[in-house]
């Protein structure tokens, strides 16, 4: 009778659900369809918030979906991309870091039965759960750019993107190889991860030209979709200034459409419509993302194709399916989409699934909004922008002027991150500005 609900959870039902055992294989008590940034640290902190209550979860009880075989550290392909990091170093087994009490299946969901709090996965397997947590990423749409594709497999286009473990270490070789002509660098309209990423590799790529004296022969360009430079004031504006002091190229509004890579063109939408042709040598692209395309008709997601949770407690918005949270990329939280946003995240999910599992009711914990993009805008220097909803600043270390990039920053990106990532943020044991500390939500 559980399993076929119409009606929302109750506090009886979660109780009497939380404490029974199945022996049914395919059913648990936390199910956690993605194993990318959110759904590892938040599997793993669901597992050690029961355990410091003194209700430790068994190894069966929580489960992990996805069928990818590798798990990456996508931040790191823009170090990669600036020559800084082997890309090597981003990737890992997937299978390698889901501990032992986790529950690992390799295969990804098909559909969403949240009426009978099911999962059916792409070989027909019915997963049942008494909470669910999504954390399935979102999707890049290399293919919606005509000519894309076909320019980044070829090695002489002139053409790469960080946003891929496979294009992250040719940006790296055209930026290395290119001696003279025109270097455009794009970012789209809209979603996608780290918004700032896009100039990240801009900006290292212009100070590589300075530094191998190749600068004066190379004209940079942003040709970006955004109205400006980012979408903090405080920050945008230090940017806008660096750009103009640097003499870079600033297209706003301009949306990359085409790629025609045998002729070296790359050709811009403008906001009235028009478009534009630009010749390049070296072309980066951030091409444009969005939902993962099984979840656009899922009764889960909101017109866009996000799932639909409160801003604050990522609790599915629809009472009738209150023992659905969703985090990261693939939810609607009105948030920059970055690896820092879901450290923030992933501990008021874990107390708010905690409360609704012990006690029928969510917890008071609030999420507001915190993202970062750690900003990089040449070798030895970085800008820290963090900011919370409303786009209002939400800074670490005020006192050292975030807004004003800085070697120590700097070395927080390429030193520090993506070992406190490996170590212990999948391990669900970092917290972001809390450090290995989990904040105090009650």
């Amino acid at each position: 009778m559980l399993a076929a609900r119409k009606l929302p959870l109750t506090s009886t039902c979660l109780a009497m659900r939380f404490s029974s055992t199945s022996a049914n294989p395919d059913r648990f008590k936390v199910v956690v369809v993605g194993a990318g940034s959110g759904g590892l640290s938040v599997a793993n902190q669901i597992y050690h918030r029961f355990r410091a209550a003194g209700k430790s979860l068994n190894h069966e009880d929580i489960a992990v979906l996805d069928s990818a075989e590798f798990h990456y550290y996508q931040p790191g392909w823009t170090l990669v991309g600036s020559g800084l990091r082997a890309k090597t170093d981003t990737r890992r087994p997937l299978a390698s870091i889901i501990p032992k009490h986790i529950s690992y299946i390799s295969e990804n969901v098909k559909t969403f039965v949240p009426d009978k709090s099911t999962v059916i996965t792409t070989s027909g397997r019915s997963i049942s759960y008494d909470t669910l947590v999504v954390a399935s990423g979102l999707q890049t749409n290399w293919s919606s750019i005509p000519g894309l594709k076909e320019a980044l497999l070829d090695s002489s286009s002139g053409v790469s993107s960080i946003y891929s473990y496979d294009t992250c270490d040719k940006v790296w070789n055209d930026i290395e190889s290119l001696r003279s002509g025109n270097a455009l660098f794009t970012q789209p309209a809209g979603v996608v991860k780290c918004a700032g990423a896009p100039q990240k590799i801009m900006w290292m790529a212009w100070d590589r030209f300075q530094k191998t004296s190749r600068g004066p022969n190379i004209k940079v360009d942003f040709y970006t979709g955004m109205p400006t430079m980012f979408s903090v004031k405080k920050y945008s504006e230090v940017l806008d200034g660096i750009r103009i002091k640097r003499d870079v190229g600033g297209h706003f509004k301009h949306n990359l459409v085409k790629v025609d890579s045998p002729n070296h063109k790359a050709t811009f939408k403008k906001e009235d419509g028009s478009t534009v042709d630009v010749d390049y040598t070296t072309l980066h692209v951030t091409p444009p993302m969005g939902p993962l395309d099984f979840m656009k008709d899922s009764p889960i997601v909101d017109s866009a194709g996000w799932v639909q949770v409160d801003q604050g407690t990522m609790q599915h918005v629809k009472p009738e399916f209150s023992n659905i949270f969703a985090l990261g990329d693939c939810s609607s939280l009105p948030t920059s989409k970055t690896a820092a946003a879901i450290t923030a995240q992933a501990p008021i999910l874990t107390e708010n699934l905690f409360t609704l599992m012990d006690t029928g009711k969510v917890a008071n914990a609030k999420y507001d909004g915190y993202t970062s993009c750690p900003l990089l805008t040449g070798y030895g220097q970085l800008l820290l922008a963090e900011f919370k909803y409303g786009l209002e600043p939400k800074e670490t270390f005020p006192w050292m002027n975030q807004s004003h990039p800085n070697r120590f920053f700097y070395h927080l990106k390429k030193d520090v991150f993506m070992p406190a990532y490996w170590n212990f943020m999948v391990k669900g044991k970092w917290f972001g500005s809390h450090t290995l500390f989990r904040p105090k939500l009650s």
